[in-house]
């Protein structure tokens, strides 16, 4: 079959992909399932068919499964013991209620490390509204600070599904893309704040009876602050420490990276991390227990099975050929990085999914990357975090996220589009902006 003619079976996939999940609202799953056996068919001999789609889906399962449930279940125990207010209740104590947006995004920003997004406003979106009216500050802006926050390490830094997956189709190290995520989502969190406090500058703020971040109205006592940011700090700690050794010590021969092996590895420092948190929990039975693991389980199962079925699609398009052929085409284009940017982007904005944005640019740009320039660790790194910038942009109607927001903050749509939704698009650039200039030093 001619380039042409893949070319055009891949890009109809695409699309159907993107009309089967926001036009006609097909799950995910079935639409990625649907599309990959078509093109499987359509651009591969028969006889590799089944194999192609089940190496796809388990690959991308073996690499993301344990990292994806080990986070839900730390989320879901900071969630039922309410150690999430504990952390939020501390940092507001140190910023003062006068710089309660501060507080809230440094709340969301620590906090949404090992909780998805959606996840995170749901649990917080009461603290926004009790935030912004103590602080006589508008109800958009301290919405939009908390569900930027939350989202800037959503599309960056594992365990969350997209960057996972990308993490595993590219053989990036997970350790190092954790350290580099953070150090990029930084300005992204940053310039949305700045951006939303400039949209919202003369909007007046709604009052709202919501209870106090101390717990005011509820006599269950929080747990201690310390107890509560471990299950959070630990893992990132053992990661980032494993990581920085291997550095030094590419043979993996000292004492301390023989000690540090298989505790920073993101799996077992997670494990690890679950531990910790299972202390916070008041009742400590065996049913209290297999509660949260149950709650985590179902919480992660839909979210593993549509992230490894982009996988599969992704398997399939790479089986094609056609990111060698589309690598060809941009050698010596000078485009590098801006090649997963923008495929990214233009996936997000049409399909609403940064998952399945990444996932899916993953799969297509891999066969490209030593052509653009990215084929070094640190060129992948980038890569995927360059995909990771491109799937903020633009969070607008046919996102779920954008719903979550709007439902619990009490906002209408235009205020979304015009506040949270161009506030994706600036920090979506900017923190494209940071990596191409640090590619500058690195690559």
């Amino acid at each position: 079959m001619n380039l042409l003619t893949v070319s055009i079976f891949v890009a109809v996939s695409i699309i159907s992909i993107i009309y089967l999940t926001s036009v006609l609202k097909l799950k995910a799953f079935v639409a990625l399932f649907l599309v990959s056996v078509f093109l499987a068919f359509a651009t591969l001999p028969p006889e590799t068919v089944l194999s192609t789609i089940k190496e796809g889906f388990g690959s991308t399962m073996a690499s993301i499964g344990f990292l994806i449930i080990f986070g839900a279940m730390i989320g879901i125990i900071l969630d039922r013991s309410r150690a999430t207010l504990s952390i939020a209740g501390y940092i507001l104590s140190k910023t003062g209620e006068k710089r309660s947006a501060q507080a809230i995004g440094i709340t969301g920003f620590i906090t949404g490390l090992p909780i998805f997004c959606d996840s995170g406003y749901i649990i917080f979106s009461g603290l926004a509204k009790s935030f912004s009216s103590k602080s006589k500050i508008p109800m958009a802006f301290m919405a939009t600070v908390l569900a930027t926050s939350l989202y800037s390490v959503h599309c960056l830094i594992p365990p969350h599904p997209g960057a996972l997956a990308a993490a595993g189709i590219l053989g990036v190290n997970v350790g190092n893309l954790i350290l580099a995520g953070i150090l990029f989502a930084l300005p992204g969190a940053l310039a949305a704040w700045f951006w939303s406090r400039f949209m919202t500058r003369n909007m007046e703020q709604s009052p709202s009876d919501e209870d106090s971040v101390t717990g005011q109205g509820t006599s269950e006592k929080l747990p201690p602050v310390l107890l509560s940011f471990l299950p959070i700090i630990t893992p990132l700690l053992l990661i980032t420490i494993r990581s920085l050794i291997g550095l030094f010590d590419k043979t993996g021969t000292s004492l301390l990276f023989r000690i540090f092996r298989f505790p920073g590895e993101p799996v077992f420092a997670l494990a690890i991390g679950v531990i910790l948190a299972l202390f916070l929990l008041r009742k400590k039975d065996i049913e209290s227990v297999n509660s949260v693991f149950t709650e985590a389980i179902e919480k992660a199962g839909p979210i593993l099975i549509v992230t490894a079925a982009g996988g599969m699609f992704g398997m399939v398009i790479r089986q094609t050929g056609i990111g060698d052929a589309a690598g060809k085409l941009l050698a010596g284009s000078g485009t590098g990085l801006l090649v997963p940017f923008l495929i990214a982007a233009l996936m997000k904005t049409a399909q609403g999914s940064s998952t399945v944005a990444i996932i899916t640019t993953s799969s297509f740009v891999l066969p490209m990357l030593e052509i653009l320039g990215l084929g070094s660790d640190w060129g992948k790194i980038l890569a995927m975090l360059s995909m990771g910038a491109g799937s903020m942009m633009v969070s607008h109607a046919n996102d779920s996220y954008f719903w979550v927001i709007s439902s619990f903050s009490g906002l209408d749509i235009k205020t979304m589009l015009r506040v949270y939704s161009t506030s994706t698009l600036v920090m979506g650039i900017v923190v494209f902006a940071f990596i191409w200039l640090s590619s500058l030093f690195l690559l």
